[in-house]
């Protein structure tokens, strides 16, 4: 079978690596990639938002398999533009239509379906510019902390958290009126803050069946102790220590199967996979956010996870026929620490040489990276990941950071507590 993935970053080069473990993948490609995926896969040197090159590569290529990585293009609906292709009947797609990645697409919109379909989340309103004043009324009426969301995609950035009111208001401001994400932040959605401890939650499904996938908690902000603006992720461990058998069944009861029979209720077409961002606010799962794929840096620790044939349950996905699946984890723990150039998640470096040493403890996954003059240089904010795998966390934990300076360029940073948050570490 010949597969081919979508996209460039970490996540890509983790669902390369595992797809290619599988005995039925016999040829794998990866659009456009990095200078890490070229080693496990063939990089194609092509836009994943020209959509029509895409389809002509996937007809040159011969793919039976199309793995849809990023968010954009499933938004702009490069799913739906492939299924009217009549040479395409044949291709086997993991990725919601543009119908199902809304969830993800819109704020208000995954707002708006886990209220229809009485999912727990957090109350909040839309705001735009010509309701400012709302706004700053129902800022008034919360308490602190305060939370802004832009409601379309910001890649993983649009979110705002303030103690003070004053700041909220600035903020408001920044989104709406001086469009600091552009069209994302044009609606603006203000939500009750929730305290708790998040956790992400990822299924397969095919639209009427699903699987879980192992569960993670990632670390966004980019400076220790939670401190600093948001970033796509600077790092990830799993499993969770407080996602217990009574908490997964909850996540599973409450949001997890109301959330496909929601979809089917609306009649929305939906196969791949499902990220159910939640915090647990005392026992209890919440929803904060919807992704139409799978989250980077968490593929990087669910993935090494997943002890089935990653390959056969993709197939069966996309075949609708996930009923006859079961999935089964490896036993050990997983955590990833992210490299990051220096200046992310604001203006960032790039072109630095890259020297890696001894990684043999770890499973390195490039985002980041290019191959510039026969050299692996640096080229966007997150560089690259490294996956430690143990028998507890502590473990995990222990190879990624043995290993952080076994890698190197001008400027690299990353954060030194991931993980640590948790308790009983060492269990």
């Amino acid at each position: 079978m010949n597969i081919l993935i979508l996209g460039s970053g970490g996540r890509e080069h983790t669902l390369a690596w595992k797809i290619k473990q599988s005995p039925k993948c016999e040829n794998i490609f990866v659009a456009p990639g990095n200078g890490g995926t070229g080693k496990v896969a063939t990089n194609l040197d092509l836009s994943i938002k020209d959509f029509d090159t895409v389809s002509a590569a996937i007809k040159e290529h011969q793919i039976d398999l199309l793995v849809v990585g990023p968010e954009e293009p499933l938004v702009n609906g490069i799913v739906d533009f492939l299924s009217k292709d009549k040479d395409l009947k044949k291709l086997k797609i993991i990725g919601p239509t543009s119908a199902g990645a809304m969830l993800e697409g819109s704020k208000e919109f995954a707002k708006d379906f886990m209220n229809r379909h009485n999912i727990p989340t957090a109350k909040a309103k839309i705001i735009t510019a010509e309701n400012l004043e709302e706004g700053d009324q129902f800022l008034d009426r919360m308490q602190p902390p305060f939370v802004l969301k832009a409601d379309g995609l910001a890649g993983g950035k649009g979110v705002i958290i303030t103690e003070e009111l004053p700041d909220a208001k600035m903020a408001l401001r920044e989104l709406l009126v001086e469009k600091k994400f552009g069209k994302a932040s044009e609606r603006v959605l203000i939500e009750e803050f929730l305290n708790g401890i998040e956790v992400s939650f990822f299924v397969l499904t095919d639209g009427k069946d699903f699987r879980v996938l192992p569960e993670a908690k990632d670390y966004k902000r980019i400076y220790e102790d939670d401190k600093g603006p948001n970033t796509g992720g600077m790092g990830a461990v799993s499993p969770v220590i407080f996602a217990d058998r009574s908490f997964k069944e909850k996540v599973t009861r409450k949001i997890i199967k109301p959330t496909i029979k929601g979809l089917q209720k609306e009649k929305i077409d939906y196969c791949g996979f499902i990220f159910f961002g939640l915090i647990n606010v005392g026992g209890e799962p919440y929803v904060i956010e919807y992704n139409a794929r799978m989250g980077d840096p968490e593929t990087q620790v669910v993935l090494p996870r997943v002890k089935t044939d990653f390959l056969e349950l993709l197939i069966a996905t996309a075949d609708g026929n996930l009923i006859d699946m079961d999935i089964e984890y490896e036993r050990y723990s997983a955590a990833t620490v992210v490299l990051v150039s220096r200046g992310y998640p604001e203006f960032y470096e790039q072109g630095h040489e890259i020297s890696i040493g001894n990684t043999r403890m770890v499973l390195p996954f490039h985002a980041g990276t290019t191959i510039k003059e026969k050299k692996l240089v640096t080229s966007g904010g997150r560089v690259m990941a490294l996956t430690g795998l143990g028998k507890n966390l502590a473990e995990s934990l222990g190879k990624c950071y043995s290993c952080v300076e076994e890698v190197n360029w001008e400027g690299k940073k990353y954060r030194s507590d991931i993980g640590f948050d948790l308790k009983n570490i060492g269990q």
